[in-house]
């Protein structure tokens, strides 16, 4: 029953990330609308990146303070309104400012997540809620490809319609769910708890954020670049890339898993990242692909380690600081990732336009490496329950 109280709540991250991918999936259509070169297409990727940033800690401040129904509440009606609004601009600036509120009302979604494993999970079985989580993730990165052919048929408006009506939906499902499964061990656990905003300054987790920004430009750049980088370095169409981007998602997913086995298996997050990091190494095989069935398949091994250490990654605040306290320190985590997809998202599109496809690789291909450097730094001691 709990993870089924686990599982309706993860339906709501697909609804997130569908939400966020559809610009991926529907970026050749948006673009020739908007008469946008890769570089500008980089800006709007900032543009939601940096509202998820800057609106990360009052999330997670929300989470913590209000509760996590209150808040996910609140969230969830705003991301689902944003990405209904996108379907309704008519401007580049209307876009760009769509998206920017989009991404601040998903800021809550990965520490709402993060907090409810460590409500109704056992510390074990954290890195495996995280898993699960990844899987919903997932979910939505694969979802969005399918939305291409409606997005062709009646133009690429409606996808994002749907989508925000959906989360919408999604509310008084989980409301419903959770009266009917409450939390175990109510009386050991505090799902709300006025934050303490010195933890900020915590040296494990500053440590922490400086690990998740050397590790996250993987995930950025195959969350928001796999239709672009297809069609600019094997010229296959729009409809063409429908048959490959759903695919690297779909292994990710059980990288997710893998990662939360291996952490389940030794107990050791630590070691759990270090594998993985060695494991997206992958990643610098992908310009040697001669076509585009041998690129989604390096990227999806790319992606399938990048996960693996990422759920181990936003597993440490709950083990080091207990569910109580966990929105706000997994929104510092989110704040990290939101500041380096902004600066680095212009990056990869100038790139891009020059046609510098392949040296994108080396810019996120060794910085997880120099994570595990950081993390021996760490205190990783036993998980608060």
């Amino acid at each position: 029953m709990r993870w089924l109280a686990v599982s309706v709540f993860i339906v709501s991250t697909t609804l997130n990330y569908l939400d966020r991918q559809l610009l991926s999936a529907l970026a050749p259509l948006i673009m020739s609308e908007f008469h946008l070169n890769h570089t500008q297409y980089g800006y709007l990727v900032s543009a939601f990146s940096i509202a998820y940033a800057a609106a990360a800690l009052f999330m997670g401040y929300l989470l913590d303070r209000a509760g996590i129904n209150r808040g996910i509440t609140l969230a969830a009606a705003w991301w689902s309104a944003a990405a209904a609004s996108i379907g309704l601009t008519r401007s580049f600036v209307g876009l760009a400012i769509c998206r920017a509120a989009l991404g601040a009302g998903e800021s809550a979604s990965v520490p709402a997540v993060g907090k409810l494993n460590g409500i109704y999970l056992h510390p074990k079985e954290r890195a495996l809620g995280a898993a699960l989580n990844q899987v919903g993730i997932s979910g939505g990165l694969a979802l969005a490809p399918a939305f291409i052919g409606l997005a062709l048929a009646y133009g690429w408006r409606v996808p994002f319609v749907i989508a925000g009506c959906a989360g919408l939906l999604w509310i008084p499902f989980w409301l419903l769910t959770s009266r009917w499964i409450p939390p175990a061990n109510p009386d050991r656990i505090a799902e709300r708890s006025r934050p303490d905003l010195r933890l900020l300054l915590d040296r494990d987790l500053l440590l922490l954020v400086a690990v998740n920004i050397l590790w996250m430009g993987t995930y950025s750049l195959w969350s928001s670049w796999t239709t672009l980088y297809l069609i600019g370095v094997y010229k296959v169409t729009l409809q063409q890339t429908a048959s490959y981007v759903w695919i690297p998602p779909l292994i990710a997913s059980v990288g997710g898993f893998f990662g939360g086995w291996l952490s389940f298996a030794w107990m050791s997050r630590r070691n759990a990242i270090i594998v993985s990091a060695i494991g997206t190494l992958s990643t610098l095989l992908l310009p040697l692909a001669t076509s585009p069935q041998w690129a989604t398949a390096i990227i999806s091994a790319s992606f399938f380690f990048a996960l693996a250490g990422s759920v181990n990654i936003y597993a440490l605040p709950i083990d080091l600081y207990g569910p109580a306290r966990s929105g706000l320190a997994i929104s510092a985590l989110v704040l990290s990732y939101g500041l380096l997809q902004t600066v680095i998202s212009p990056i990869i599109g100038h790139l891009a336009d020059l046609h510098l496809y392949n040296q994108v690789v080396y810019l996120v291909a060794i910085p997880p490496l120099l994570s595990c450097v950081l993390l021996l730094g760490m205190r990783v001691g036993e998980p608060q329950p």
